[in-house]
């Protein structure tokens, strides 16, 4: 396919009140997933006919080489876009294009948009962590932090917490190779000094605070990243995965005493940014919040 990656993109065009809208979500495993609920609320909020399909590999047999062909049923039958999630945020890139910025700096796609004959990559997590982490932590210490993931997800938390202001990024992930990649990546963006690797939990001690980016916790991955007995009540530790909410990493860290926030914001946020992809519209996020504790039968503040 013949990529343009770094042409300006017009934004969506508004659409109508009434009006069909298909969208749905490519990965594994995800039949736990909120974004039909989230979307298909916020949609009929708006006046919309808009439905979330899960398109789940696990279930159709398919695999990664099938990609191109998932994004080329759902383009012509007529979808508005679909979402990426684990684990072909990175893969999915070969199969488009164009990247929005957002993409192009993080190497990982979690929004495809069809329009125009064109299917453009979108990245709404790095946004979406980083609100999440303003919202859900009060002040956290940022001088070192550890990051479990260099897969899709990683890419994008890594970079809003370096964005953010984290003097010193140490990244974990079994496959070396995605890993060196992702901090020679960062380390050029945003200075080598900022960005080092680890190869095994110690890492953790003495960090200010832990992000789990893996599946690590998810439904069907239950095991944590990494020994949570390493620590320590002056921590905070933060969680990408939302199905389930409560993930025995954070139940651990929890118990230890550690400042935690769950994948609940980065979730709905990039959900919110999403949407406004495929539809042109502003999501409400208070509104996509509410509907997400909702789902998960979590009391809502007022």
């Amino acid at each position: 396919m013949n990529r343009n990656f770094f042409v300006p993109l017009p934004s969506s065009p508004s659409t109508a009140p009434g009006q069909t809208v298909l969208t749905g979500l490519i990965g594994r495993d995800i039949q736990g997933s909120r974004s039909p609920w989230l979307h298909e609320r916020e949609g009929a909020a708006h006046g919309l006919d808009l439905t979330y399909t899960l398109f789940d590999f696990v279930l159709s047999g398919r695999t990664e080489d099938d990609l191109g062909l998932q994004l080329s049923e759902a383009e012509a039958g007529g979808y508005s876009g679909v979402n990426v999630t684990h684990p072909y945020k990175q893969a999915v890139i070969a199969h488009l294009d164009a990247l929005a910025p957002s993409a192009a700096r993080i190497g990982a796609v979690n929004t495809v948009r069809f329009a125009g004959g064109k299917r453009t990559g979108h990245n709404t997590d790095v946004s979406g962590f980083a609100e999440s982490m303003g919202t859900g932590l009060i002040d956290p210490k940022l001088d070192r932090v550890v990051q479990f993931g260099c897969g899709g997800a990683g890419a994008a938390t890594a970079h809003a917490l370096l964005e953010m202001g984290v003097g010193h990024l140490v990244l974990l992930e079994r496959d070396e190779a995605r890993r060196a990649a992702l901090a020679e990546k960062l380390g050029e963006t945003f200075g080598a000094h900022r960005v080092s690797v680890a190869t095994d939990d110690s890492a953790v001690v003495g960090a200010d605070g832990i992000v789990n980016a893996t599946p690590a916790g998810m439904i069907g991955y239950p095991a944590t990243a990494f020994d949570t007995a390493l620590l320590d009540a002056r921590q905070w530790v933060a969680d990408i995965v939302y199905f389930p909410l409560e993930t025995r990493l954070l139940r651990d860290a929890r118990a230890k005493g550690c400042a935690t926030l769950d994948g609940s914001g980065m979730a709905v946020l990039q959900a919110a940014a999403a949407f406004d992809i495929f539809t042109g519209l502003d999501a409400d996020r208070a509104r996509m919040h509410r509907s997400f504790m909702e789902f998960v039968g979590e009391p809502i503040a007022a």
